[in-house]
C-alpha cells in the first residue's frame, strides 16, 4: 500500500508518519500493492481531526474522526475502515487482495454482523429544473440531507448536500 500523509496547516512529525505506517500496514492484507491511502491530519477547534481515505481497485473506503490527540484519532478511523471491510466481506471479496480472507479478520474482540442485503426504498420523480440555490432551499424544506435537481444553467443533474461542518455540498455530474 502506498500512503500519503498530508497536514493540513500543521507539520507531521516524522514519528507520528511512522505510527501511520505501522498502523496501516495492518490493513495490507486486504489490499494489493497498488492500492493507495491518503491520511489527512488537522486540528479544529481544540480537536485533532485524522481522514484515512483507501483506493483500491475502483473503491474507496474512508474514516474521519475527531478526537483529543492523533494517536486516538488514528486507532478508531482504521478500526471504522475495517468493520467497513467486515461488514461488506462478501462483496468486497473479489475486489480486495486474492485471499484477504483466507487467514481470518485481525480480531478486534468485537463481533460484526456482516450485511446480507441492502434494502433499498424507490423513489422516482421528475427533475426540475432550479438554482442550487433554490436546491438547497428545497432540500431544507423537505429536512432531507441531499437534493438531486438538474441544474438550470448547465441542463445536468446534480446533488446538493448538507456538511456535517454546516456548510453545503455540491455534486455536479460529467457526460
Amino acid at each position: 500500500m502506498k500512503i500519503n500523509i498530508v497536514g493540513r496547516q500543521l507539520n507531521v512529525w516524522d514519528e507520528m508518519k511512522l505510527i501511520i505506517e505501522n498502523k496501516l500496514a495492518k490493513l495490507d492484507k486486504y489490499f494489493n500493492d497498488e492500492c493507495n491511502a491518503t491520511v489527512t491530519l488537522s486540528s479544529k477547534h481544540n480537536q485533532k481531526c485524522l481522514e484515512i481515505t483507501i483506493v483500491s481497485s475502483g473503491t474507496i473506503f474512508r474514516s474521519e474522526v475527531e478526537d483529543e490527540t492523533f494517536r486516538n484519532a488514528l486507532d478508531r478511523a482504521v478500526y471504522l475502515i475495517e468493520r467497513q471491510i467486515r461488514k461488506n466481506k462478501t462483496r468486497l471479496a473479489k475486489r480486495l487482495r486474492s485471499g484477504a480472507f483466507d487467514n481470518g479478520i485481525i480480531d478486534t474482540g468485537e463481533d460484526f454482523e456482516e450485511e446480507s442485503e441492502f434494502k433499498i426504498r424507490r423513489k422516482s420523480f421528475a427533475l426540475k429544473p432550479m438554482s442550487v440555490e433554490e436546491a438547497i432551499m428545497q432540500m431544507n424544506l423537505i429536512e432531507h440531507e441531499f437534493f438531486v435537481f438538474k441544474d438550470d444553467k448547465t441542463e445536468e443533474v446534480c446533488v446538493v448536500y448538507k456538511r456535517k461542518d454546516g456548510d453545503y455540498g455540491l455534486i455536479e455530474t460529467q457526460a
